[in-house]
């Protein structure tokens, strides 16, 4: 750090040119590299999808897509013939693979006042596949409505997942957003205009990170999931950065150091915590590329960038800007420079007088949260989940249980074969199936035909699923190929966390030595790690229990359960989590190794570790916080899970794991803590 110290303050200039050019070609590159994120959730080499692959290349659509149902009837009257209806959705959808209840008696429902019209529209490449096909397919429904004085309804996974007229998610709204409530808290924290200092280093860095991911895209798929957690992941990590180095300057300048003076201090202090801090994020997120899944691992790329370009603005610009603006920006000087917050200092004194009691109380509070993660069930939202309030999509795709056709036929099951009518004979003979259809329209002149399944039970839901892998495997002991949304599900889940131990045994493995050489202790890091299962529990569970089990979606997001948690989120939490939580850690030891360094005991050291970063890592936490709430904005089901996760786990974490539980366990250790093997031996 002296070295890079020296170098920042000889050529301040220079370096804030040179970020000034990355920033502004980044601002060139952010709107062409989002144009070249892929839409692709694929998982080369497995059967499901390799399957659905082959279905949408034979017919046009399909495989991985949902169908969108055209629900005829309310259940008052027998439904209209189906040949008016067939004929507008096939003008409306050209292309489109249809099938209706004239043809395939099982999308009549038992008492014949509810039809279903099943169809599959020619996907765009967007998270909305179905865009232009819903645009033509609502006003079509509602004119058959009107001719045949039945209520013609269209719904389906995508058209509730995606309401009219909803255009997904905008990365730079919801990074505004995330912003102006970091500003805010910035402003309370400094008092100044510091607080922009840690504004510019984020917005330098999310600039930069976009210039290299446009790069990225031309040697690989890059999902566009990582639009949003590039922009509000990086605005959260490169403020908590920022926001330490800058803390440590104020503080050093107010105890009387030169700007120059401080930014070395700083830089050998705080920014050393800021290095040892990012290399252990990013090695986190960059297990994701290890993982066998092309979306994943576009994640993992995007992931380690954020981190590595985080810790160099800090490290560059940050100190430069410092030198050149810092004094000046120190106005109006509302906060004293002394880091040390009177209510964290009472918290840590109370902690420390009774470590045992307040480390048995947090962990406590912690395993009470975690019990719900136990239940934890992966697979899709459930229509419940996805049908919102009581409008007519809503009540349409519920009409499809009870004595409906079945309520999966929102995902229905797709098989590939060339002996359709042997298929079909035999999984009639399967308990929990709602019904079939084969029309004959369906068959690739190669001979090959699609033949889709449904559950009487929603597919989303532990029974279905379960009917769904019993389809699945007769199918396949009669030759044929098994698609559809259950079947990619299930060979992610497999592919997936079938391989996650020995990715979380790397990941352990290296925090632990990056952390043990930063600390010069064995224990600590083991505690850490430890706490950070923990803590990893607690998301885990409060996101089981508010959307799997339905405890305050309605009131929070407007939206039902969704009786399970989507396939790719618990992993995606996880490795967030893991390198987010663990910067809070290396915060609050770091500045309790250096009190202890400086002469005083563990128990002193404690108290004032936890006073001099208590309110930073909760001023942080906020802003990550905050950045959560921005990013639940986005319409889809599953952002608004992973989401949650991200936002409720972090607060846990500064406050119940960093506030109390690690100073509880760093007094109770005492000398402990400070066992190093290779080193001179500490005074307790």
């Amino acid at each position: 750090m002296t070295a890079l110290s020296r170098l920042v303050i000889a050529g301040r200039w220079w370096v804030v040119a040179l970020w000034i050019v990355l920033a502004a070609l980044g601002g060139f590159a952010a709107p062409r590299a989002t144009q070249r994120l892929t839409f692709d959730f694929g998982l080369p080499g497995q059967p499901g999808y390799e399957a659905n692959v082959d279905i949408l290349k034979t017919f046009g659509s399909g495989g991985i897509g949902a169908p969108v149902l055209l629900v005829v009837g309310d259940g008052s009257s027998e439904v209209p013939a189906a040949e008016p209806i067939a004929q507008a959705v096939a003008k409306a959808a050209p292309g489109a693979r249809i099938a209706t209840y004239a043809d395939q008696s099982d999308l009549l429902a038992d008492d014949g006042r509810t039809g279903v019209v099943l169809v599959y529209p020619i996907p765009i490449a967007s998270d909305q596949p179905y865009a232009s096909a819903l645009a033509q397919l609502r006003p079509a429904a509602e004119e058959l409505t009107r001719e045949l004085g039945t209520p013609v309804v269209v719904t389906g996974r995508d058209a509730l997942n995606f309401a009219e007229g909803d255009t997904g998610g905008n990365p730079l709204a919801e990074t505004l957003a995330g912003g102006i409530g970091a500003a805010i808290v910035l402003a309370l924290v400094f008092g100044s205009f510091l607080a922009l200092m840690p504004l510019v280093i984020a917005a330098a860095s999310i600039l930069t990170t976009f210039l290299i991911l446009w790069g990225l895209t031309g040697l690989t798929d890059v999902s566009f999931v990582v639009q949003y957690l590039l922009a509000l992941i990086g605005l959260g990590v490169a403020i908590d950065y920022a926001l330490l180095l800058v803390t440590r300057w104020r503080e050093e300048t107010g105890n009387g150091s030169t700007p120059e003076e401080a930014v070395r201090t700083a830089m050998s202090t705080a920014g050393r915590s800021i290095l040892f801090s990012g290399i252990t994020v990013a090695v986190s997120l960059a297990a994701l590329i290890a993982v066998p899944v092309p979306f994943i691992r576009s994640v993992g790329y995007t992931g380690l960038l954020i981190p590595v370009l985080s810790v160099a603005a800090s490290l560059t610009l940050l100190p430069a800007l410092l030198l050149i603006l810092g004094r000046r920006l120190s106005w109006p000087h509302r906060r004293t420079t002394d880091p040390e917050s009177r209510l964290w200092r009472g918290v840590g004194r109370f902690v420390v007088r009774h470590r045992w009691v307040a480390a048995t109380a947090a962990a406590a509070v912690l395993i009470i949260l975690a019990v719900p993660s136990f239940g934890l069930r992966l697979g899709q939202a459930t229509n419940d989940a996805l049908a919102a309030g009581s409008g007519p999509a809503a009540t349409a795709v519920r009409s499809l249980d009870g004595n409906g056709p079945g309520a999966g036929l929102s995902a229905p099951v797709e098989i590939l074969t060339d002996t359709p009518s042997e298929v079909v004979e035999k999984i009639r003979t399967v308990d929990g199936v709602g019904g079939v259809a084969a029309p004959g329209q369906w068959r690739s002149g190669a001979g090959e035909s699609v033949v889709d399944v449904w559950t009487q039970d929603d597919a989303s839901s532990s029974s279905g699923a379960a009917v769904a892998a019993e389809i699945r495997t007769v199918a396949e002991d009669l030759g044929a190929r098994v698609g559809g949304i259950p079947a990619q599900d299930a060979d992610f889940i497999h592919t997936v966390y079938g391989s996650a131990w020995w990715i979380l045994i790397a990941i352990v493995v290296v925090t632990f030595v990056l952390l043990a050489v930063a600390l010069r202790s064995i224990a600590l890091p083991a505690k850490a790690l430890l706490l950070n299962v923990v803590s990893l529990g607690a998301a885990f569970g409060i996101t089981v229990w508010i959307w799997q089990g339905g405890h305050g979606t309605e009131l929070l997001f407007d939206r039902q359960p969704s009786g399970a948690v989507t396939v790719w989120i618990p992993i995606a939490i996880f490795a967030f989590l893991f390198g987010l939580s663990m910067d809070y850690e290396v915060f609050l030891l770091s500045r309790i190794k250096e009190e202890h360094d400086a002469g005083h005991t563990t128990d002193e050291a404690t108290v004032h570790g936890v006073a001099r970063t208590g309110r930073l890592v909760t001023s942080a936490a906020l802003i990550l916080f905050l950045a959560f709430v921005s990013l639940s904005q986005i319409p889809t089901a599953d952002v608004k899970i992973l989401a949650t996760g991200l936002a409720l786990g972090i607060i846990i974490d500064a406050t119940i794991v960093r506030g109390v539980l690690a100073p509880a366990l760093v007094a109770a250790l005492g000398p402990v803590n400070w066992w190093w093997p290779w080193g001179p031996k500490e005074k307790p």
